[in-house]
Formats: structure tokens, C-alpha cells, sequence
């Protein structure tokens, strides 16, 4: 009889603790700008901190508050800048040099025969790409890299290096050509 009863005490609670987690979610909910959101799905998503910011949801809230051009972002490049402009309606700007210059996209590659295990590029990858262990070899899961670069700087014996990444049927996107239509009334 005391397990029933047990039982019972726990599912009541239970239910009343769900009930009190419910209402405190709808109650204290925190809205969330939908252009931020509209705003960081433009964005490469490489968390390379390029154009100034730990990451690009931090940057899409900057400019959201207008504390940041949309031009800061070299990773996006041109393309991303003209989404924006177009999402935002403002005028397009050229990339902004002082945050470095547009490039293919690429991935990191560990020479393994000269990687020493340090850590230091597992540490510094934003999206743990990296795999391996101290005083172990490393690998770079190349379906997760962004191609930030963030891995070469703390790289103490040079061992990794950005290759391009070549176009296939999956990401191969079209390149079509912008053409100013002229508006007659």
C-alpha cells in the first residue's frame, strides 16, 4: 500500500511541477528579434570572428542595433553583403578590407607525420572540428570545419593547412549575373 501511495505522491508532483515549468515558460518567455534570426541565417556561419565579433550571432545582433556595417563579414563576401542589403534595404557596400578579403571556401588539413598533439588548434576551433588528444596525433572532421583559420595561428610546428574546396553537385550554386533592370512608369 505505501508503494501505490508512493507512486501516486511522485505522479502528482510530477504534474504539478510540469504544470509550474509551463506556465513560468509562457509567462517569463523572452522574445527574441526575428531580424536577428533573418539576419544570422545570411551569415556563413564560420564563427571566425573576422569581422570583430566572438561569432555571427553576436555580429547579427550588432547590426540589428545598427552598431555594425554590413560589410564586415569576408567569409560571406559580396554575396552575403547583397542579401543583407537587400534584407535590411539599404545600399550595398564592397567588403571591408580591414576585415580581410573574400576567398574561396576551404578546410583545415593536419599533416599527421608532423602534428605534435599540443592541443592548441582544439582549443582555438570554434565548432570542435578538431579531434585528437594530447601528445596524439590530430584530425580535422572536415564536414565541421568552417575554414576560419582560427587553427593556424596556434599551430607551434606549422602542420596545418587551408585547401580549397572544390565544387560538386552538392554545394555548387548558381553564379548568375546582376544585371540593373531599369524602371520605366
Amino acid at each position: 500500500m505505501s508503494f501505490l501511495l508512493a507512486v501516486a505522491l511522485m505522479a502528482v508532483l510530477a504534474i504539478v511541477l510540469g504544470a509550474v515549468l509551463g506556465w513560468a515558460a509562457i509567462k517569463y518567455k523572452v522574445d527574441e528579434d526575428p531580424l536577428v534570426d533573418k539576419i544570422d541565417a545570411i551569415l556563413p556561419q564560420t564563427q571566425c570572428g573576422q569581422c570583430g565579433f566572438p561569432g555571427c550571432k553576436p555580429y547579427a545582433t550588432a547590426i540589428a542595433d545598427g552598431e555594425a556595417d554590413i560589410n564586415q563579414c569576408p567569409p560571406g563576401g559580396d554575396d552575403g553583403v547583397r542579401k543583407l542589403a537587400d534584407l535590411l534595404g539599404v545600399d550595398f557596400k564592397p567588403l571591408n578590407a580591414e576585415n580581410g578579403e573574400e576567398k574561396p571556401k576551404s578546410v583545415a588539413i593536419i599533416d599527421e607525420n608532423t602534428c605534435i598533439g599540443c592541443t592548441l588548434c582544439i582549443q582555438a576551433c570554434p565548432v570542435d572540428a578538431i579531434v585528437g588528444s594530447a601528445k596524439h596525433m590530430h584530425t580535422i572532421i572536415a564536414k565541421e570545419c568552417t575554414g576560419c583559420e582560427l587553427c593556424l595561428a596556434p599551430c607551434p610546428v606549422d602542420c596545418i593547412s587551408m585547401v580549397p574546396v572544390g565544387e560538386t553537385v552538392q554545394n555548387w550554386k548558381w553564379r548568375y549575373p546582376v544585371i540593373k533592370l531599369k524602371v520605366t512608369a
